[in-house]
């Protein structure tokens, strides 16, 4: 089979923020026109904005926060080409929290440590059921609340949960504990604002719960048709 080397330079405008002209972190897409940047960056131009920066497109006239999402793909193969980003953006972060005299949300306790070889083989033997589960993922403390007569408080509404989760997975995880016919009947909130199906937990975390301490607290209801 043929191969061919393609030099870093070369895709560079399908890995950088357009926002910032670096590479991306926390890669988040437009869900109307799947165009991508870094979180952060396209969190603060949304702010003052409900376009996208690269295309002009209308996301919501309101709400645009609500209409982009975690895209894990992309960010994986960011990391992949780009020798040395995850750990650098690791240690940014970690600097950061200890700057504020904050504890950094999550584990991330030996999340990049590299492997040997045979570190490598012992983890492709072990068979399936013993595989992690996103276990290694950066983690998010929730304590999810009722607040609504219509609907019962879990038994235990305390979870620990991979930050990569989305608010649609707790949105499952709630209407099974409830026995709900549908998901689609919830509503959960942060901060008395509707999340987004497709916000991750780390996004929630960053936007709405910085400065605040663990446990992220959400609140769950019937979902509201809202004109």
């Amino acid at each position: 089979m043929l191969t061919r080397k393609i030099k870093l330079w070369d895709i560079n405008a399908h890995i950088t923020c357009r926002l910032c002209n670096g590479y991306l972190i926390d890669a988040t897409t437009v869900t109307e026109c799947l165009h991508t940047f870094c979180r952060s960056c396209l969190v603060k131009y949304l702010e003052e904005n409900n376009t996208c920066p690269t295309c002009r497109i209308v996301i919501h006239q309101s709400h645009p926060l609500q209409y982009i999402g975690h895209d894990r793909t992309m960010q994986d193969i960011v990391y992949k080409l780009v020798p040395g980003l995850q750990e650098a953006e690791l240690k940014k972060q970690k600097d950061f929290y200890q700057k504020l005299g904050l504890e950094m949300p999550g584990e991330v306790k030996g999340e990049t440590k590299p492997e040997d070889d045979s570190t490598k083989q012992k983890t492709e033997e072990k068979p399936e059921e013993e595989h992690d589960y996103h276990r290694n993922d950066e983690q998010v403390s929730i304590c999810l609340e009722c607040n609504s007569s219509k609907l019962r408080g879990l038994k235990r509404k305390w979870i620990r949960c991979s930050a990569q989760a989305t608010v649609l997975h707790l949105k499952k995880f709630i209407a099974k504990k409830l026995n709900l016919a549908s998901f689609n009947e919830l509503d959960i909130l942060c901060n008395e604002e509707i999340l987004g199906k497709d916000h991750t937990l780390k996004f929630v975390v960053v936007t709405r719960w910085r400065f605040k301490k663990s446990p992220l607290l959400l609140h769950y209801r019937p979902k509201m048709d809202l004109l």
